[in-house]
């Protein structure tokens, strides 16, 4: 089925004019994962969400706390001999209150050389706060709590009893000293509040923005059956093993499937030779917009990725999606209106859906409409950051 579409959509207003005194008029915003600038940490996320607060016209400072590699060493160490067992990720370094203390004092040291009296936090690694008492307001920008990676984790079972317990006392106390918590999804507010015990008042979910791929509104051919998965790194905790095993199982019922899988170098040895399946590493952002509008269904069954940039860029490009359902694509989606949703993260019932999804044409069109302007008219840099600034 080819169709296409002729309708433009700009970028989204929002929904109540904003106040006119902003949260602050200066802010600190920092990442450990690294600078906050850079379209290259996090996803971009940090740095989309300062552009918007720029145009905003408020004065933003970058920090990114760091650690050397002898700092993770001791650290590693500490936490072996604390009982809280031998680290096999950089993660379960970074998580611990060693780790946590010395780039909160790196941070409190860069606010107060920089006179600022206000800390975005992308994350909670960099928390608890340690310059309280000095008037400094902090606030986080999330898209996961602890207790939520918990529940699907795929490293779950290399952590200790203790450690669990720890880092859950540690996120509790992250978010204790917060002047205000703002949420990619939904579901994170209502874990804050439920789980957490954080006062309603004190949390907002402002959600996210998409990366740089265009919406697409030209024509489109869904009858195809042409399957994409987009992972950068992790494959295969972005669900890349099990699509796969997925795949092969559908294509024995329908042979003309077939799947492009876009990733690193590292992916390849994941990917087994088969007609049906190309491999892309290295690929330019241009031909990976056009994979995203010639695909007829994104497929995505991530384990554990709280929210998931690519369903954005696909939805743009008016490319349905499926996934697991959990997490953030629950919400993304409306609840399935514009994609998949599969229960389990089992390769059968992964297969069942696909071959179902692909045999109504028509329906992906209507979904692909549907997704696209959902995702055009609600998620947006601009639109987080003015929440985030305005009361």
């Amino acid at each position: 089925m080819r169709v296409s579409a002729t309708v433009v959509q700009s970028e989204p207003r929002p929904s109540t004019p904003a106040p006119q005194a902003p949260r602050f008029e200066r802010v600190a915003v920092t990442s450990v994962f690294g600078d906050p600038r850079s379209p290259r940490t996090w996803s971009g996320a940090p740095s989309n969400v300062i552009s918007g607060l720029e145009r905003l016209g408020i004065s933003v400072e970058g920090i990114w706390p760091k650690l050397t590699r002898w700092q993770k060493l001791r650290l590693a160490a500490g936490q072996i001999l604390a009982g809280y067992g031998r680290p096999i990720t950089s993660e379960q370094i970074i998580r611990g209150r060693g780790a946590r203390e010395i780039r909160a004092r790196q941070l409190a040291a860069a606010v107060e050389r920089l006179g600022v009296r206000h800390v975005l936090h992308l994350g909670t690694l960099d928390l608890p706060a340690l310059d309280l008492l000095r008037g400094v307001k902090h606030y986080l920008y999330c898209d996961q709590t602890w207790a939520l990676s918990m529940r699907y984790r795929p490293d779950r079972n290399s952590y200790t009893a203790k450690a669990v317990e720890e880092y859950e006392r540690l996120e509790r106390d992250s978010l204790r000293g917060l002047d205000h918590v703002f949420t990619f999804g939904a579901y994170v507010r209502d874990n804050i509040v439920e789980h957490y015990g954080v006062s309603p008042e004190r949390v907002t979910t402002v959600g996210s923005g998409m990366g740089n791929v265009e919406p697409y509104f030209g024509p489109k051919e869904y009858g195809q059956a042409k399957l994409l998965f987009v992972a950068k790194h992790l494959f295969k905790a972005k669900g890349g093993a099990l699509l796969v095993d997925a795949f092969l199982r559908a294509h024995r019922r329908r042979p003309d499937l077939t799947l492009t899988i876009v990733g690193d170098e590292r992916s390849r040895h994941f990917v087994p030779s088969h007609t049906g399946i190309v491999f892309r590493a290295h690929l330019p952002w241009l031909e990976l917009q056009q994979l995203y509008r010639t695909a007829s269904l994104l497929t995505q069954p991530m384990l554990n990725d709280p929210w998931g940039q690519v369903y954005l860029e696909a939805l743009v490009s008016r490319t349905p999606v499926l996934g697991l359902n959990r997490n953030g694509l629950p919400e993304i989606t409306e609840g399935g209106r514009h994609g998949f949703l599969v229960d389990e993260a089992d390769p059968q019932a992964l297969a069942d859906a696909i071959l179902a999804a692909v045999e109504n044409p028509r329906r992906l069109a209507e979904m692909g409409m549907s997704g696209q302007r959902h995702a055009l008219n609600t998620y947006s840099w601009n639109r987080v950051a003015e929440r985030i600034a305005y009361r």
